[in-house]
């Protein structure tokens, strides 16, 4: 269930990532969300490993 959840919310971090860059915003907004989205990727997949 939160792995599911922590996949939407690095979704939509990467499309506000894409909408900086249409804007033409400030690069490290946008690599601020690359890197959140990611790390929500990565505990998304740590989520989904059995425990122990």
């Amino acid at each position: 269930m939160w792995s599911v959840l922590l996949m939407g919310l690095a979704g939509i971090l990467i499309g506000g990532g894409i909408s900086f860059r249409q804007q033409h915003k400030a690069l490290w907004t946008q690599v601020a969300f690359y890197v959140l989205a990611g790390m929500s990727l990565l505990a998304a997949y740590l989520l989904t490993l059995p425990a122990g």
